[in-house]
């Protein structure tokens, strides 16, 4: 199987889906004549032309209102936002307008749209580049939220996504689009709503998604040095979240810690939380743990960044404390 970058197979999956439907348009700040910020259409101008892979000027909330009005009416918009911390201003599109019209239109109008981009730190970018939204959107009825963790996941799941009728929230990361892995030939779709066992293991299930599971598999790692067995899961979609999986796991491994790059209050750690321990309660040995961003703006300084983050001695600790094995 071959290895390709985190943004060529977001560039695979847009390219293919677009040749396969013309109705499918790209349209964001600079992703046509710049290749795109992260370089993630490179190239598709010039296949697909200045009608379907459109630039737009710094005005989020506009471009983001043009894509909803172009789903009603029967294209499949992907709009690219440059991170999703700019999404803010278009935040009332994304909410009041895409993620409600079928339900305030009676089922008249569908809203097959993916809004894409980056989202979390992305190094010394400080605190208004830096903010994770994954919970934010989860948080809302009429929105799937999506944010794969590796190549193989970003073309599945974006295929998936942007066939899909429902507007979906697609989160990657400034961090991952160099990441390489292996992504099979030809045309394949990954479900959304179907999580992955990444880790089989026997003591402890970690639960995880995005760029942060990275984290979690490095202390998975050193973890298995000391003998220590862990489960980890990637959820890969937020809304809808894979719930049975994630049980499942717990009930063999008796033990749960979920890592993920969010602020604690309404995290998406506290939903999988109150779930564990309202349908798998009897089968816990230790209380569950969740290691999250710190609950401050994100700082500028490396050091306070490395303090603020999830980081692997984080997730040791916890591991080890619900195994009762912390000195």
């Amino acid at each position: 199987m071959r290895t390709i970058e985190f943004r060529e197979a977001l560039r695979e999956a847009l390219t293919e889906e677009m040749r396969r439907d013309e109705k499918v348009f790209l349209m964001g700040e600079e992703v046509a004549e710049y290749n795109g910020a992260y370089k993630v259409s490179k190239g598709m101008l010039a296949e697909f032309g200045a009608k379907r892979v459109i630039d737009t000027p710094i005005a989020e909330l506009g471009f983001a209102g043009i894509g909803v009005g172009a789903a009603m009416n029967g294209l499949r918009p992907v709009i690219e936002f440059m991170t999703f911390n700019f999404s803010l201003v278009a935040i009332d599109q994304v909410i009041n307008s895409a993620a409600k019209m079928m339900s305030m239109s009676g089922g008249q109008f569908n809203i097959p749209i993916v809004f894409r981009g980056p989202t979390g730190s992305a190094g010394m970018l400080s605190s208004q580049h830096s903010q994770s939204f994954d919970n934010w959107y989860a948080n809302t009825p009429g929105l799937k939220v999506v944010v794969p963790a590796n190549p193989n996941d970003a073309k599945g799941l974006l295929k998936s996504s942007i066939r899909d009728n429902d507007p979906v929230i697609f989160m990657e990361s400034e961090q991952m689009y160099g990441d390489k892995g292996e992504v099979p030939e030809g045309e394949f779709l990954l479900p959304i709503g179907v999580a992955e066992v990444k880790r089989e293991g026997k003591d402890v299930t970690i639960v995880s998604f995005g760029k942060i599971l990275k984290v979690a598999i490095a202390a998975a790692k050193e973890l298995e040095k000391e003998g220590i067995s862990v489960e980890i899961i990637d959820l890969r979609t937020i809304r809808p979240i894979d719930y049975h999986t994630i049980i499942e796991s717990v009930k063999k491994t008796n033990r749960l810690v979920i890592v993920e790059e969010a602020w604690p209050l309404g995290s998406i750690a506290t939903e999988v939380a109150f779930k564990v321990q309202k349908d798998a309660f009897d089968y816990l040995d230790a209380p569950v743990l969740r290691i999250t961003t710190a609950d401050v703006p994100l700082p500028y300084a490396p050091t306070l960044i490395e303090a603020s983050l999830p980081n692997v001695a984080r997730v040791v600790k916890a591991v080890k404390e619900v195994m009762y094995v912390v000195k």
